[in-house]
């Protein structure tokens, strides 16, 4: 059976040094961060960019997208997190 959008969050926030959460939540904004970190992304302007601003780059690095301008603001939905595992090589088997 396949993991479930809630399981690739963990797995992705287990990857990148986070916290697992026990209930359905989308990414903070210092997850967000931590994904850009992992998958070696430059995090531009002082002090930490906007969640819209991240989840574009993410989406461009992992190649949902292809560049940053044509990339999507919106949550992540199961395939792109399933990308974005896959990029930073997080295991979301049970």
């Amino acid at each position: 059976m396949s993991p479930t959008v809630h399981e690739i969050r963990n797995a992705i926030r287990a990857a990148t040094g986070r916290f697992e959460r026990e209930f359905e939540a989308s990414f903070t904004k210092e997850e967000l961060q931590a994904i850009c970190e992992a998958l070696k992304i430059t995090v531009d302007g002082a002090g930490r960019p906007s969640t819209t601003r991240m989840r574009q780059q993410i989406r461009a690095q992992v190649g949902i997208a292809e560049s940053l301008e044509t990339a999507d603001d919106s949550t992540f939905r199961k395939a792109e997190l399933q990308a974005i595992a896959d990029g930073i090589e997080a295991s979301s088997d049970q």
